[in-house]
Parts: structure tokens; C-alpha cells; sequence
């Protein structure tokens, strides 16, 4: 397996406490705003990008009358702040790649702090597109593995419900999907009452690059650090880091 979806479950852990302290809910909110303001409508059903941030804010128990607010927002009816979508490119320690997806309400502030953090661990900013090439933009789904009691039925009804490809590793399966078909595979396995423990829009690496243990300390407190900064939605990376790693880690 890439390694990707060990990144993408920590990162799941972290924001699932974030979210215990109220930290996520400002994120989810913005990720709804910008999704309806961009792609019109307050109705899921006529805005993927729209439905995709509302099926993650629930993923993290957002209230319903946070969600109603954040698309009040987007359409105006509630006076909000006029977020937009920027995305960041650049390198961390040993020269794994970063794609940093922020919205923000100040693009000159969210620059200057996002070139910092990277500057104060070991990072550069890269030009647009400098590293955009190593990733395809897919849906990625986890799941489980010991929610799953029929291994081979259970890749059969994915790839009917439009999984393009499914991985294993470490007690769970990742589910790859097209930006059109993620929020159908998603709400399928919702509906066979298969447990999804994280779902979202990613950029998922082509390839990924493996460091020595001091080299993924320095790596993962760069991301971490950028992962909590408040305009930042997601911060994904080809770094790839074992079982072994992760526990001594």
C-alpha cells in the first residue's frame, strides 16, 4: 500500500479530537461556505462539492444548525466573511511533496503564515504546479476491516458500487473513487450498514517517498503544525511512513 491512508487515519484521529474542542467546526464551516458560494444552490443533491462538505462535516458530528448556518452563509441570507479557495504547493524535510488546500479570508495573512511554518520547519514554498504532477485528485474512503465480514463479497459490491481500486493494509481497507462517484460508494456503504471511518476528497500521491526516522519526525511536525493552522482544510503529502515508524513515532 502507498502509505497514504496511514497519513490520512492519524489525520482523522486528530481532527476527530479537534472537533471535541470546537477547533473543527470553524474548518468544516468554511469547507460549506466556499462549496456553496462556488458552486451555487443550497441543495446537496444539485452541488457535489456541497454535498461532499456537508457528508464530512457529519462525519465529525457537526450539528445541524452549525451546517444550516455555514449554507445560510454561502448564500447570503446570514452575512458571513467572503472566503475563498487557495492552494499551496511546496517541499518539507527530506524533499517529500505538500499540497496544502486552504480557504481563507485574508490571502496575503494565510501566505505569510503558511511561508513561515514551512520556513521554521524545514520547507519551502514551491511555484503552482511544482508538485501538483505527483498527485490525482480521487475520493478516498477507509473502512475497517473487522467491520467487514465477507472480505471477497465486500470488494465485489465496491467495485459494483464504482470503487475504482481498494487497498489493504494495517486493519483497513482504502477505497479509491472518482470525484463523481465518491459520494454514491460512500452513501452505498452507508446504507449496507458498513461503517466508514473517514471519507473525503484528497490529492492521493502517484508514488511516495519512504525518510529515515529523524528525517518523518521532522516531516509530520511540519505537517501537523500545518494541518492545525486555522485557514488550512487539508495538507496532503507523498511521504510514506511503515507500521514501525508510525509506533516509534
Amino acid at each position: 500500500m502507498s502509505g497514504h491512508s496511514k497519513w490520512h487515519s492519524i489525520k482523522h484521529k486528530k481532527a476527530k479530537e479537534d472537533a471535541k474542542r470546537g477547533n473543527m467546526f470553524g474548518k468544516l464551516s468554511r469547507n460549506i461556505i466556499v462549496a456553496v458560494r462556488e458552486g451555487g444552490g443550497s441543495d446537496p443533491k444539485d452541488n457535489i462539492a456541497l454535498a461532499n462538505a456537508v457528508s464530512k462535516a457529519k462525519d465529525y458530528n457537526m450539528p445541524q444548525s452549525n451546517i444550516e448556518r455555514a449554507i445560510k452563509k454561502g448564500t447570503g441570507e446570514i452575512e458571513g466573511e467572503n472566503y475563498e479557495s487557495i492552494i499551496y504547493e511546496g517541499y518539507g524535510p527530506g524533499g517529500i511533496a505538500l499540497i496544502i488546500e486552504v480557504m481563507t479570508e485574508n490571502r496575503n495573512r494565510t501566505a505569510s503564515d503558511i511561508r513561515n511554518i514551512l520556513g521554521r520547519y524545514n520547507g519551502t514554498l514551491g511555484e503552482s504546479g511544482s508538485v501538483s504532477w505527483q498527485f490525482e485528485r480521487k475520493g478516498l474512503i477507509i473502512v475497517e476491516k473487522s467491520d467487514v465480514k465477507n472480505e471477497e463479497e465486500f470488494m465485489l459490491n465496491v467495485i459494483d458500487m464504482g470503487a475504482e481500486d481498494i487497498d489493504e493494509d494495517s486493519g483497513i481497507y482504502e477505497i479509491k473513487t472518482s470525484l463523481a462517484d465518491f459520494i454514491k460508494v460512500k452513501n452505498t456503504l452507508d446504507e449496507k450498514r458498513i461503517k466508514v471511518k473517514s471519507g473525503e476528497l484528497a490529492f492521493v500521491p502517484k508514488s511516495t517517498i519512504k525518510l529515515s526516522k529523524e528525517e518523518s519526525t521532522k516531516a509530520m511536525k511540519l505537517i501537523n503544525a500545518l494541518d492545525d493552522h486555522d485557514d488550512v482544510q487539508n495538507v496532503n503529502t507523498n511521504l510514506e511512513i511503515s507500521d514501525e515508524m508510525l509506533d516509534e513515532l
